[in-house]
């Protein structure tokens, strides 16, 4: 009879094990779609045929924003590379995402302890008198790993990681880009503002030549009135620019992670070094964005944590074993008698637990869809990047062609208003105007300029830092 019992007891265990065997052979995890399930184009539609005659070779260097050629710029981004506090903030998350890998190799490791105690009871056989025993021992524990779990649930910590790495690099190319793009905006303004205070003293000279004029009774007082107004306007914008540069230094200070109250930088005359997009940019090169590589890692590891969830259907093995020495008496404790050890093997199989590792399973596909979901987004933004700044610079380059010519008439017709109000001709209103006009013709001439460096700035970064294979 009790032969017959274990017989039935050993076809029931076989019976559940084969179902879970089963189970693990008809769930696997979900398959990724190739590109995601995107139709990736091989180029991208817009394509740029730089005109610009200070343009520098093409050939972007692994440290892209040397292409720039400015020192200033180069010991900036080094500065924000040392101290910026969202590159230090991304580096700690891949050392915590680093430890974490280390602790699931761990689990797949024997687990090794050793334990002294001492209990206070009552002894058997002693009639209730109470004894005190003392135990020291070492334990060993391994747990087999047959159906992958712990294999899995270490993949996805290393794809985890390798996810941080990624977003880390991806934070060290924004911020580059933030200070490149900030320090071109100072020297930008530097510029322009230079432009302006020379415009502000020649209405000056202007004006001084005036109230000398109509303290003779050459001219008219509303001349004066005049360059006076139109000298206090120049000087606002001039005001208004500054206040503009001193914003752009203090957030320079904020990305190299140093005070704003003790980053000077010295105003400079700039001459922008803008590199050649080169024609035909492939669309390849946005594999090497970083954050599509975290992007794609986290998917990655989403899908290793659905086969993990799937595992917990699966039977567990586990090895244990385990010795030492147990006594009543401390001087007896380490003697042969003394001794004491246990050897075991557990094999485990879940049978009903209300629902947990189905939800389990499910929490897991959820992430997995999210995370597939989240890689086709951050393929299409990078898609999209790459447009925007492809598209600025094309319509840029048009724009500078047109600003080229309209500068040149605008200093035509300052030249011929001030010949034709000396010949008395024509009021000094017509010559305010012709330099007025000649004064935001050169401005919006320096602001695409400066627009054209940002938008190269923006297309290095939107293409992962460079065009090159």
């Amino acid at each position: 009879m009790d032969n017959h019992n274990e017989m039935t007891t050993m076809k029931h265990a076989t019976t559940l094990l084969f179902a879970a065997l089963v189970l693990a052979g008809c769930a696997a995890p979900p398959t990724i779609p190739p590109q995601g399930g995107l139709t990736v184009p091989v180029a991208f539609k817009t394509d740029v045929t730089p005109a610009a005659p200070t343009t520098a070779p093409t050939t972007a260097p692994a440290a892209w924003w040397q292409a720039f050629a400015d020192p200033m710029l180069d010991d900036l981004i080094a500065r924000a590379a040392r101290s910026n506090n969202n590159i230090q903030i991304a580096a700690a998350r891949v050392a915590q995402a680093r430890a974490l890998l280390r602790a699931s190799d761990a689990d797949r490791l024997p687990q090794i302890g050793a334990a002294a105690g001492a209990t206070r009871d009552a002894l058997p056989g002693a009639g209730g008198r109470a004894g005190t025993l003392l135990s020291v021992g070492a334990s060993l524990s391994y747990e087999v790993d047959v159906f992958g779990r712990l294999a899995k649930a270490s993949d996805a910590a290393a794809l985890d990681a390798r996810s941080r790495e990624a977003l880390l690099q991806s934070t060290r190319l924004l911020v580059q880009a933030d200070v490149a793009r900030s320090y071109f905006l100072l020297r930008a303004l530097d510029n322009e503002q230079a432009l302006v205070q020379s415009t502000v003293q020649a209405y000056r000279d202007t004006l001084r030549l005036l109230e000398r004029r109509f303290d003779a009774g050459d001219v008219p007082e509303l001349d004066v009135a005049r360059v006076r107004s139109e000298v206090a306007a120049t000087e606002s914008e001039a005001l208004a620019l500054a206040r503009q540069r001193a914003a752009a230094e203090n957030a320079l200070a904020l990305l190299v992670g140093e005070p704003a109250s003790t980053l000077r930088i010295a105003a400079a005359e700039w001459q922008a070094t803008v590199p050649a997009v080169p024609a035909g940019v492939p669309s390849a090169v946005l594999a090497r964005r970083p954050d599509v590589a975290a992007a794609q890692s986290s998917l990655l590891a989403a899908q290793a944590r659905v086969g993990v969830a799937q595992s917990a259907w699966l039977p567990s093995l586990a090895l244990t074993a385990n010795g030492g020495q147990a006594s009543p008496e401390l001087s007896d404790l380490f003697k042969w008698p003394a001794r004491a050890w246990g050897v075991g093997a557990l094999l485990s199989l879940p049978i009903f637990d209300g629902g947990r590792r189905d939800a389990g399973i499910a929490s897991a596909s959820a992430e997995f869809d999210a995370e597939l979901a989240r890689y086709r987004e951050q393929v299409l933004v990078a898609f999209k990047d790459v447009e925007d700044e492809l598209a600025s610079l094309r319509w840029l380059a048009a724009q500078e062609r047109a600003q080229v010519d309209a500068v040149g008439a605008a200093t035509r017709v300052t030249a011929l208003s001030t010949t034709r109000y000396r010949n008395g001709l024509v009021s000094q209103l017509d010559v305010l105007d012709a330099q007025r006009s000649e004064l935001r013709n050169r401005r919006q001439a320096l602001q695409v300029r400066a627009a054209q460096v940002q938008s190269t700035v923006g297309l290095i970064r939107a293409l992962g830092g460079g065009w090159g294979a």
